[in-house]
């Protein structure tokens, strides 16, 4: 039998301790993604310092250390926990004479390999190309031959002015690539802004679902459409492993009780998410921004889930989101001791497998979103079938009557229907 199962690329793994009491964490986070990256870790080193030094990351004796145990144990990569300077990157691999890659360079390998629609490829290939702009070097070969450059957007070379310099024309030609995937974005964006404003119209509260990577956002969003959607067979992409979708998912989730919600399913965090990458991203993201309510999912399984929702609050908090309702919830209680589903003062504990832990997830939204609609008696005429229509496909009917002098209904209403509807108000 010959195995032809691709060999993981070796790699070891190294961060600078400056004090930080997450570090450990940060490593452990750092072996993670370089196994979502498909590769292999063999080893780890980690130095605490006072200051990184800034020509090579790690001093000299640091660096003979871990080129010495990397070529012992095979190792092809050196993967640091830091985002790196062009000069630490090329000085690092002259001397140890391994290929180095930062965190950042990392986790956009990652986003490449994981995007699937237009949207996302562009958003990825935009923040690489963002990335790689301020490290490019007159030693460089041209663009074609850099690492990581792909994708089909930005053609070839445009006419090399006089006296320009290879490191000038492959500047111009990124800037180029630059501007024509950000006005594909914006083309992009636009199309998806009036799918938004569609649903705005509409009047639905809008939930967004939001955590760490792999805690089970979509799981979560499957078992409410399961349990909640005329469209349950709309099931979105699920697996065990970080950045398992980059693509925001919207769904309609329509309750027993004839309240409606639209439900979001978004790309996930992590710690030290590249900057660039957060703002390619960002359209993506509106869901989130627009949303009335979020679900903060957190795996409660894990040992770091307190540093995983302070991750989830700082990237919030970068995109712009404040003062947005949140309902923290505490996913894979099946993975523990603990008896669930519990409602814990403004959270839930629960397992996004289990139907009750589902049904006691769709209540506590029930409770949130809708606490401030009231029931409010109608007398419609007989001839406002679009009216009758609207409230029975957005809003909660209690009671219908037709009578000679119209239509007499009692409903639940958001405070903007209650406004919108007062003239019809008994």
């Amino acid at each position: 039998m010959i195995d032809n199962t691709p060999r993981k690329t070796k790699a070891f793994i190294a961060g600078a301790n400056l004090n930080d009491p997450n570090f450990d964490y940060y490593m452990s986070e750092l072996a993670n993604l370089t196994e979502a990256a498909n590769m292999e870790v063999v080893g780890q080193a980690r130095q605490n310092e006072e200051h990184i030094i800034a020509g090579t990351y790690f001093g000299l004796g640091k660096i003979n250390e871990i080129k010495d145990i990397a070529h012992g144990l095979k190792a092809k990569v050196l993967i640091l926990n830091d985002e790196l300077t062009p000069v630490q990157i090329r000085n690092l691999e002259k001397l140890t004479k391994l290929r180095v890659i930062d965190r950042t360079e990392l986790i956009l390998e990652i986003f490449s390999k994981r995007a699937r629609t237009k949207q996302a490829k562009l958003q990825v290939q935009l923040a690489r190309l963002q990335y790689e702009l301020p490290r490019l070097h007159p030693s460089e070969n041209t663009l074609d031959q850099q690492r990581g450059n792909g994708g089909s957007t930005g053609g070839g070379f445009a006419n090399r002015g006089a006296g320009e310099s290879k490191l000038e024309l492959n500047r111009r030609t990124i800037g180029k690539q630059i501007s024509i995937i950000k006005r594909e974005l914006q083309a992009i964006d636009k199309q998806e802004q009036i799918k938004a404003k569609r649903r705005n119209q509409n009047h639905i509260p809008k939930v967004a679902l939001v955590g760490y990577t792999n805690a089970g956002k979509s799981t979560t969003m499957n078992g409410l459409l399961k349990e909640f959607s005329k469209h349950s067979d709309k099931q979105v992409f699920v697996k065990n492993m970080l950045f398992a979708t980059l693509d925001t998912n919207v769904r309609r989730i329509d309750l027993e009780n004839n309240f409606s919600f639209i439900l979001s399913d978004t790309v996930g965090f992590i710690s030290k998410l590249p900057h660039n990458l957060i703002e390619s991203f960002k359209a993506t993201l509106q869901e989130v921004k627009d949303a009335d309510l979020l679900i903060n999912v957190v795996d409660a399984s894990d040992p770091n889930m307190i540093q995983m929702i302070r991750t989830t609050q700082n990237v919030l908090k970068e995109i712009g989101v404040k003062n947005t309702p949140m309902i923290t919830a505490y996913n894979k209680a099946d993975k523990s001791q603990r008896n669930y589903p519990q409602i814990e003062g403004s959270g839930i504990l629960y397992s996004a497998v289990d139907t009750k832990s589902i049904e006691t997830l769709a209540d506590l939204i029930t409770k949130r979103i809708f606490s401030n609609y009231k029931k409010i008696n109608l007398l419609l005429p007989l001839s406002a079938g679009k009216i009758l229509s609207y409230l029975h496909e957005n809003a909660q009917v209690l009671k219908e009557s037709y009578q000679n002098d119209g239509v007499h209904i009692a409903v639940r209403l958001s405070p903007r229907e209650q406004a919108q509807f007062a003239g019809y108000i008994v």
